[in-house]
């Protein structure tokens, strides 16, 4: 095998089974058979039925583990659901082993249709911020709101933190680098990615990192791991020289869903300077900018991020609507809701 070549990748009927994927308390995990593609679901049951679906995409190298703490927050006005992407999480590699934005983007359409679900508020982080913003704008249908946390949309002068991610769409490098840090433990692993995420990786509480490790350690044991995350990076860098209505900022300016926008003044990953290109792109948007955030503000302040979405809510009206439907089941004889309750619960 030459220096350029990606690693073989068995069928995902063959792959090996090499562990448990933790589920937080009050979680569900299943898997999903799509034509083409097979996706494991998180879920969390809501704190009352007749709540508006919800849908968590996950950036590069991420899963649906990702959006718990903002899933737990959010049970009481949302019924949510967060995917692990085609060869990311406990979901194994899409059969035909397209990574690009546009591929990811065709499994999370394929979801929703096939749930029924849609339209959903749409939620996406980095890579999975470019996801829904494409399945946002070629599929209107099925997005009630967009909410965007330092999306992975094209930059003129990329970060330079960013930098050694790019470079695993280069033909090799993956294979190189698996070569270089054999010796590197899963800890320090992901010492390395929680100093490039988190704005302050102090944040991280023991029993937290004790989890990545164990996942970390995991994910190593997947023979696709670095060809998942190499295509996966070529995916996004070939998504950012796109240009006519394929483009990115061509989408985005083509979504009608009102979109929130989260961006960490400390992201490593997606430059601080383009959220007001981002507020300016979206036609109906609100920027929150968070100064200490890193580039997973959703996992360092997830109470912010569930109050701003419960903003966008109520500026949508969807909270309004829900409180008249309660009060309604309330005055037939149903069961009644104290509002005040559900309120405080959402951590705002």
């Amino acid at each position: 095998m030459s220096s350029t070549e990606l690693p073989f990748v068995p069928p995902a009927n063959v792959l090996p089974k090499v562990g448990t994927v933790r589920v937080a308390e009050g979680e569900r995990l299943r898997s999903v058979e799509l034509p083409g593609v097979t996706l494991t679901v998180r879920s969390r049951p809501p704190a009352r039925e007749g709540l508006p679906p919800a849908l968590y995409v996950h950036g590069l190298g991420g899963s649906s583990q990702n959006w718990s703490a903002l899933m737990a927050l959010l049970d009481g006005v949302v019924d949510g659901e967060a995917l692990d992407l085609p060869g990311f999480g406990d979901s194994p590699p899409p059969d035909d082993g397209n990574y690009s934005v546009t591929g990811h983007a065709r499994a999370v359409i394929r979801y929703l249709d096939a749930s029924g679900r849609g339209p959903v508020h749409l939620f996406g982080n980095s890579l999975g911020g470019a996801i829904t913003t494409r399945v946002a704008a070629v599929r209107p249908d099925l997005v009630r709101t967009l909410t965007l946390v330092s999306p992975a949309l094209p930059e003129i002068r990329v970060q330079r933190a960013a930098v050694p991610t790019g470079l695993l769409a280069v033909p090799g490098v993956a294979l190189l680098f698996t070569r270089l840090t054999r010796e590197w433990t899963a800890e320090q692993r992901v010492r390395g990615v929680m100093a490039l995420c988190y704005g302050d990786p102090g944040r991280v509480t023991p029993e937290g990192f004790r989890n990545a490790v164990q996942e970390m350690e995991r994910r190593l044991r997947l023979p696709y791991f670095w060809d998942a995350m190499a295509r996966s990076a070529r995916g996004v860098v070939n998504a950012y020289t796109l240009g006519g209505q394929q483009g990115l900022w061509r989408q985005a300016e083509r979504v009608l869903a009102p979109t929130l926008l989260v961006y960490g003044g400390r992201d490593q990953l997606v430059g601080f300077r383009m959220a007001q290109k981002a507020a300016r792109a979206f036609r109906d948007s609100r920027l929150v900018t968070l100064p200490d955030a890193g580039h997973v503000a959703m996992m360092e302040y997830p109470e912010t991020v569930a109050l701003a979405f419960r903003e966008l809510l109520e500026d949508a009206g969807e909270l309004g609507a829900q409180r008249a439907r309660r009060a309604g089941r309330a005055a037939a004889g149903g069961d009644a809701v104290d509002e005040a309750g559900t309120d405080e619960s959402m951590g705002g």
